[in-house]
């Protein structure tokens, strides 16, 4: 591993001087952590294209460590991948020290060393997070500092290289952050209604050009600004950023600037409220490395215009977010029939309706001469605010939940999806499905509930129709047992009409938690905020144990 063991030298003395110098107990400070391993064997299965996996059984853990004293705290994470489970990168293969930090945080002053996550407004240029869920880790290790002059200013610097894995970006980021809030800074507007924070960013990368053709620009920057506005139920937010021309793999090479600008408005008051999101992106992918593929070493990150489904039909055709060009919105809009009366019943009725769409962006190709060396280095250029005719996008959705007794409540919810596979996953053109469900609930007593949950997909495209049911029986506060199946009944191929099964329990104390399964995974995209990786299909059993101290 490429983290320097020299950091780890003075941070492991001081940690055993500190916290076991005396009889093995924490002296002046707190000691916390947390614990997690998941493993799953591997049978494979033509008929769901569940591959041969040699290993038989693949497995994922980590560990966290985190001392606290005063205003120190330090923090370690060891991860094992022995090897990585199926879907993600080969390269977490292996197993060492992927995080490691010392920070001080005092009134004015804020310092971190080592590795540490950041985001700057809404992310447009910058934001590095974990997710082990989708295998993203693009932690920075460097140095962060925060300084707190006055009341209400937020002044954020840091630079660092990107974790790429159990290795480093060979890239180099530096980012500057301001956030001022008004009503802090200025006493006169400390009393009135109306809040206000403005904020602004820059970001620049630096990386060698070793291509002997092209005369790639070593720094790119990018910066933006951005404000928040609200009052009593009303908040309004919007950010603009803007990138100098950046070429990459992501854009084929072409030096075009890019930018991108993400607002919301939403109203919240009693029983209603409505949230308003619009989205456009134009050449936004920011890497610190120019030939970064997938999910590695983005420096930024894209939110997601639509709403991120849990049940698992409304989730089989997540949207991704498409840095090379989008222009989308999102509205949600939500209501509570009151209590007693026709409608609402004796507890009320929730309803929530949901509309996105997202489209491509007008794009006008550059026109160059076809004797030049290097052509169509330009690719194209876009108007600000423009939008394409192309849909990549849409969802309609509207649930339902109610209350019907103290034992009895349920949730019903209907969507149409418009879906196009050939942009957002490269393959099958465009999809059209309509989706059915219903979550039911019952409590036997204070302790024992049954969860009945059954979904229906319809589509002509694709793998076709497919029908869902779930059973969960739940004995609060500690056990849970779940059976269910997903039947692809609508395959056009009647050998592949298969039966996805699954059944699962677990048992969960305090921070732990164990959970045992086994069943068929079918072949799919996970999508977290709008960032997807492509999960294989398996069969198997699987074993996740996690606890927090």
């Amino acid at each position: 591993m490429n983290f320097k063991i020299t950091f780890l030298i003075p941070f492991f003395f001081f940690l055993y001087s500190t916290v076991f110098g005396q009889e093995n107990s924490v002296i002046g400070g707190q000691i916390h952590g947390n614990f997690q391993i998941d493993m799953q064997s591997y049978t494979s299965d033509s008929i769901i294209g569940a591959p041969k996996i040699d290993e038989k059984v693949l497995a994922a853990a980590y560990t966290n460590l985190f001392y606290t004293r005063e205003k120190l705290e330090v923090g370690v994470r060891y991860e094992a991948y022995l090897n990585a489970p199926a879907g993600y990168d080969k390269r977490y293969d292996g197993q060492g020290i992927a995080y490691r930090y010392a920070s001080y945080k005092g009134e004015k002053i804020e310092l971190t060393l080592g590795n540490f996550y950041e985001q700057f407004g809404s992310g447009l240029i910058l934001r590095t997070y974990e997710e082990k869920t989708l295998g993203i880790d693009n932690a920075f290790d460097g140095a962060e500092m925060k300084f707190k002059p006055l009341n209400g200013i937020v002044l954020t610097g840091l630079i660092g290289k990107q974790k790429q894995y159990f290795s480093l970006g060979s890239g180099i980021v530096r980012g500057f952050d301001a956030d001022f809030a008004l009503n802090d800074i200025f006493k006169f507007l400390s009393v009135k209604k109306t809040k206000v924070s403005l904020g602004g960013s820059f970001v620049s990368k630096y990386q060698e050009n070793n291509d002997p053709m092209y005369n790639f620009p070593l720094n790119v920057a990018a910066y933006a600004g951005r404000f928040n506005v609200s009052r009593s139920r009303f908040v309004l937010s919007a950010e603009y950023a803007y990138k100098i021309n950046d070429p990459s793999y992501d854009n084929a090479y072409i030096f075009k600037d890019g930018n991108a600008f993400f607002a919301n408005l939403s109203y919240s008051g009693k029983g209603f409220g409505i949230l308003l999101s619009a989205i456009r992106l134009d050449n936004m992918s920011f890497r610190s490395e120019r030939s970064a593929i997938l999910n590695d070493l983005n420096i930024n990150y894209l939110p997601a215009i639509a709403q991120a489904h849990t049940y698992a039909f409304a989730a089989m055709y997540p949207f991704s977010s498409q840095p090379q060009g989008q222009a989308g919105f999102n509205s949600e809009i939500f209501y509570k029939i009151p209590q007693n009366s026709w409608l609402g019943g004796t507890y009320g009725t929730d309803i929530s309706v949901n509309y996105s769409q997202v489209n491509s962006i007008e794009k006008v190709k550059v026109i160059v001469n076809p004797a030049d060396e290097y052509p169509n280095l330009d690719g194209y250029t876009s108007k600000l605010f423009s939008v394409g005719k192309e849909l990549y996008f849409r969802d309609f959705n509207i649930e339902i939940q109610k209350k019907v007794s103290k034992s009895y409540k349920f949730a019903l919810t209907y969507m149409h999806e418009d879906y196009n596979m050939e942009v957002i996953q490269g393959h099958n053109g465009m999809i059209y499905s309509e989706i059915g469900i219903l979550d039911m609930t019952y409590k036997f007593s204070s302790k024992k509930s049954l969860r009945l949950e059954t979904e229906m997909l319809f589509t002509e495209q694709d793998f076709g129709n497919w029908a869902m049911l779930l059973l969960e029986y739940s004995y609060a506060p500690h056990w849970f047992i779940a059976a269910g199946d997903q039947y692809n009944y609508g395959n056009s191929q009647e050998a592949y009409r298969t039966h996805y099964y699954n059944v699962a329990a677990g048992y969960s104390d305090g921070g732990s938690r164990i959970q045992i399964g086994y069943g068929k995974q079918r072949e799919g995209v996970v999508c977290v905020g709008g960032v997807c990786r492509n999960v294989p299909a398996s069969n198997g059993f699987t074993l996740s144990v996690s606890s927090t101290f």
